[in-house]
């Protein structure tokens, strides 16, 4: 059944106007570590004049709540992150329960991580802005990154970003998906990027053994239970390099798949798939974009895989 005027329209799932606007800035940058001033207005204000979003952060500046390193090369461009005390405030705010404690809280730190943190946010954007064509729900704090699983002997996988997406199909039903989401920027080795999917296929399997029972007692079930109904779809999202290196890479990703026998058993149940941050801004995460990584079938949308 198609949406009508009394059903959720795309503007419903917009950050609310009734919370204060320099709230949810802390919020947003709290959730994503760091991000520009045109990245919040974009997560928060798309339609808003610049100004609405630049005021209020310049007043966190000066309340000692936020700081900014300029962007090279940007005349002048901030990027937004938490001082020690907006951090300590923003710790037990309800909304910011279950992020990971890894906030950026100096202008070195930051200066560091900024290539890498702001193009995750690029792609949180890209589904930020389809959701709201769309009509799905997906918001500014839908998107957790930094998130890390236990695969045992001290070890973790470590994702760029824990996605929920709730889709609302023509039948008027909803769709509720997850992703745990790799952002790629070609600056390690097309090998390295694929050994990926072996961390992912241990945590698909990883059972610990109850505190004084031996692993091959333990009936526990497999670990990433405790927090998922079903195990995530796994998306790599590629950016930094040539039209063709990034084909490669994808490639790569999928001959991983097809050779190593614990991905394999993965991809049997959980959908994998790879697409281009460019061609995702360019025409949307849901459009047919994605290569799965199973090799089977030809690209389709990240919710189809």
């Amino acid at each position: 059944m198609p949406l009508t005027s009394g059903q959720p329209t795309a503007r419903s799932f917009a950050p609310s106007p009734h919370e204060p606007l320099p709230h949810q800035l802390l919020a947003a940058v709290a959730q994503h570590r760091m991000a520009t001033t045109q990245q919040l207005q974009d997560l928060l204000r798309p339609q808003a004049a610049r100004q609405t979003i630049s005021r209020p952060l310049n007043r966190l500046h000066k309340q000692g709540l936020i700081g900014y390193t300029a962007l090279p090369h940007s005349h002048g461009k901030r990027a937004w992150y938490l001082t020690p005390d907006g951090a300590r405030i923003t710790r037990d705010w309800p909304q910011l329960r279950g992020r990971p404690p890894y906030p950026l809280t100096s202008a070195s730190a930051a200066s560091l991580k900024t290539p890498h943190v702001l193009t995750v946010v690029r792609s949180h954007l890209a589904f930020v802005a389809d959701a709201r064509r769309r009509g799905d729900e997906h918001g500014h704090l839908d998107w957790t990154p930094e998130v890390a699983h236990a695969l045992g002997d001290s070890e973790r996988v470590i994702a760029d970003a824990l996605m929920y997406y709730v889709r609302h199909n023509d039948d008027g039903s909803r769709t509720k998906l997850r992703a745990l989401v790799e952002v790629d920027r070609a600056t390690t080795s097309s090998e390295r990027l694929a050994t990926k999917l072996i961390d992912y296929a241990r945590l698909h399997t990883y059972a610990p053994a109850p505190p004084g029972r031996r692993a091959s007692q333990a009936n526990s079930g497999p670990a990433w239970q405790r927090w998922y109904p079903v195990f995530p779809r796994v998306l790599f999202i590629l950016t930094g390099a040539s039209p063709v290196t990034l084909t490669h890479r994808i490639e790569d990703l999928q001959a991983m798949t097809a050779e190593h026998p614990a991905v394999a058993h993965l991809a049997r149940t959980v959908p994998l798939g790879a697409a281009v941050l460019h061609d995702i801004e360019q025409h949307g995460p849901t459009g047919p974009l994605w290569t799965p990584l199973n090799g089977q079938g030809e690209r389709r949308s990240w919710t189809e895989l």
